[in-house]
């Protein structure tokens, strides 16, 4: 990759914006021409229509400035939902006549005649990187949701044709947009903690089938899939495998389908426990949870990993439980030395050590299900829920943490990021459409009007693979060049780059 730093992308950006000018007036990139800024409404596909999907295109259509012109999703009953679940919450959008297509490839092929000029990627993890670069080579917007891309290799390819094409996009972290989380992010960037080293993340996920239960999964028999499924499209540039029922012996299997009404090992949901389809807990909640230390203490390049705690260990399947550490290089960041940093990621309800965790024991019940805990020489941050959105400090010579809105050491911190209106629907998708429009502030760490574009998307995504590909090789402390994109294992390398089937080459 080409970003080692905060500070290192942002000098790369500055220059590189100014060549990038000169190749598209020089008529180098024909997709430029067509990542234009729209009239007066952004002209919209779906892809994917119900779960993630409906919730990221119904609230760009609510802004007014978005109108969804086509529609793809594998499964025709993911639509009938949808238009349901529009009738059923009096949301007064009619999608009864919008084109629908099982194929994304026949979508973009449409996208000239269709007037595209934006989609949304709400997909199992490995179809992201297929569509949105295929979309964004078209000279399409795009807004993907979380995480970015499945593989390493994708990473670097969606950097590199987003850069190309001048295209905006944003990636599905909806906390983002939130004027507390973008307070704790000034919080951590003033440097009241001193010199940070350490960080913990801990999530209670994964709450779907993963390790021994997600194996026992793959002994369910074969079936035909429904007529609502295009399962050929559903697979993608995955290796082709037959559709498989979800009930058998198994208790855990009636619970389960009883609880969501999922009855496939793989479509609708139970996809993010398999490698080949999904990137586990860390694949859902990383970019959530890593995303306020991450963007706080400005880390630099991930340079390795390794797994030290796993429930259990399957090829090709997330564990139900594990804890990997991730270390960061130093960096020179406006003007200061900033030190290597350790991240420690917990997973499957495990957290850090009492000792770490106890200010947030004396404030709550129990520590919450997800957060993170930011030690600096000097002072710590906590951070008690999923999306960074609620956070505290305590100095080094203090007994109990207190909210970043009245500890008197984040009051004297001047407000230094753009916020976003955060009521009706949400900033981080007003940002996108406003993005596309050409309108709103521009973001210093991005140099986009997009908080989560690719200068930090790509970066996040970048150690939260890593840690992703430690997950398949427990115990092995993985070596990761940025630069030459592979790791100083032979074993590891193999994870690296996705199988892309035969037609489904992008």
């Amino acid at each position: 990759m080409k970003y080692h730093s905060v500070c290192d992308r942002r000098s790369f950006m500055a220059g590189g914006a100014a060549g990038l000018l000169a190749l598209v007036s020089d008529g180098c990139f024909s997709a430029v021409q067509r990542a234009k800024l729209c009239g007066d409404k952004m002209r919209l596909a779906a892809v994917g229509v119900w779960g993630k999907g409906f919730t990221d295109w119904v609230p760009m259509v609510q802004t007014g400035h978005a109108e969804l012109v086509a529609i793809c999703d594998c499964d025709r009953a993911m639509l009938d939902k949808a238009m349901a679940a529009l009738k059923e919450r009096n949301i007064p959008i009619d999608i009864s006549h919008v084109p629908f297509y099982t194929d994304y490839r026949r979508l973009l092929d449409d996208a000239d005649k269709l007037g595209l000029e934006a989609v949304t990627v709400s997909t199992p993890d490995h179809m992201h990187a297929p569509i949105a670069i295929q979309a964004m080579k078209q000279g399409l917007h795009a807004y993907v949701q979380k995480p970015l891309v499945r593989t390493l290799w994708e990473l670097e390819y969606f950097g590199r044709i987003a850069r190309e094409s001048g295209v905006v996009t944003q990636m599905g972290h909806q906390g983002s947009s939130g004027s507390s989380f973008r307070r704790g992010v000034e919080i951590l960037q003033s440097g009241i903690l001193g010199a940070v080293r350490e960080i913990h993340v801990w999530t209670n996920r994964p709450v779907w089938p993963q390790g021994d239960w997600a194996k026992t999964l793959l002994g369910r028999p074969d079936e035909t899939p429904p007529p609502s499924l295009n399962w050929d499209a559903w697979l993608g540039t995955a290796a082709m495998r037959p559709y498989k029922g979800n009930r058998g012996p198994d208790p855990r299997d009636y619970a389960w389908c009883a609880k969501t009404g999922l009855t496939s090992v793989y479509h609708q949901f139970n996809w993010r426990g398999f490698a080949d389809f999904g990137t586990g807990a860390l694949g859902d909640m990383a970019c959530h949870l890593m995303n306020l230390p991450f963007r706080g203490v400005e880390l630099g390049a991930v340079t390795g990993a390794k797994c030290v705690d796993i429930s259990e260990s399957h090829a090709g399947i997330y564990p139900h439980s594990s804890v990997v550490e991730l270390d960061f290089a130093a960096r020179k960041c406006r003007g200061r030395d900033l030190p290597a940093a350790k991240m420690r990621w917990y997973e499957g309800g495990l957290k850090p050590p009492a000792d770490l965790t106890a200010p947030i024991s004396d404030i709550f019940k129990e520590v919450p299900i997800g957060g993170c805990v930011v030690v600096g020489e000097k002072g710590t941050l906590y951070s008690t829920d999923n999306y960074g959105q609620t956070s505290f400090v305590k100095m080094s010579d203090e007994k109990k943490m207190r909210s970043i809105f009245k500890h008197e050491a984040c009051l004297a911190m001047p407000e230094t990021l753009p916020r976003r209106a955060e009521k009706g629907t949400g900033g981080n998708y007003v940002e996108f459409v406003d993005a596309v429009r050409g309108i709103g502030p521009t973001f210093a760490a991005t140099h986009s009007r997009c908080y989560g574009d690719i200068e930090h998307s790509i970066p996040l995504m970048e150690g939260m693979l890593v840690a992703c590909a430690a997950q398949q090789l427990p115990g092995q402390f993985l070596a990761w060049d940025s630069a030459a994109q592979k790791f100083d294992n032979a074993a590891a390398n193999a994870f690296v780059k996705p199988y892309i089937r035969d037609g489904w080459d992008f």
